[in-house]
């Protein structure tokens, strides 16, 4: 499904991602272990599309991503990606259905159908009845649940998570990383989990551990 061969990205005369070379199929769930700074947001960015590549090539299904302009890069997102954030980018002036909905807002969904998925999502991550709340009244655990609701509602082939526990507490973060694995494992969608947390990566399909001299598979 994704394919990263020989991946390299510079900033300035900084190598951040070196050589990079990965594959997950269908349905895998895979976790990359770095720290912080080392480049795992970079790694998802280009991924992708939203940064370019200095070198090497990245491959989603048929979709060589190294080579998509900017509107085709953004179809390519919007159809078939899924992302959640360390700070949840939950928008304060939505309510809790509207945020959730949104992605298929921007496919042009009629609204009826919008908000029969967007429902149907927040019920699956354990919110149901709080569609009309807006995100001001949720903890930070129900604001990474409506952050993985969104991210699902769609029903994207790949999902992106950036150090999506990083700012909960031990409790939460563990409820959100089981929901999220179940949620990716019943949609049948590949995930990665960019993390720093060994704890965060345990319940993954296959670790990696991403480093300045590039990325390493691990036991």
């Amino acid at each position: 499904m994704l394919s990263l061969s020989g991946v390299t990205k510079r900033f300035g005369g900084r190598t951040v991602l070196n050589d990079i070379s990965l594959d997950i199929g269908a349905g895998e769930y895979v976790a990359v272990l770095g720290e912080s700074g080392i480049g795992k947001s970079t790694l998802l960015n280009v991924i992708a599309g939203l940064e370019p590549v200095d070198g090497g090539t990245i491959r989603f299904q048929d979709s060589e991503v190294t080579r998509l302009g900017d509107d085709a890069a953004t179809y390519l997102r919007r159809d078939n990606f899924g992302f959640v954030f360390q700070a949840f980018h939950v928008l304060p002036q939505l309510t809790v259905e509207q945020n959730v909905g949104l992605p298929l807002l921007l496919r042009g969904m009629k609204q009826q159908q919008i908000s029969s998925r967007a429902k149907a999502a927040i019920a699956s991550v354990g919110l149901a009845g709080r569609e009309a709340s807006s995100p001001r009244e949720l903890s930070g655990g129900e604001l990474q649940r409506v952050a993985i609701a969104r991210a699902l509602v769609g029903e994207p082939k790949l999902v992106l998570a950036d150090e999506p526990t990083g700012n909960l507490d031990p409790d939460n973060a563990r409820q959100v990383l089981d929901l999220f694995r179940a949620q990716v494992r019943t949609r049948g969608a590949a995930a990665i989990l960019a993390t720093h947390s060994e704890q965060a990566a345990a319940g993954c399909d296959r670790r990696y551990r991403l480093t300045a001299e590039g990325l390493s598979a691990l036991r």
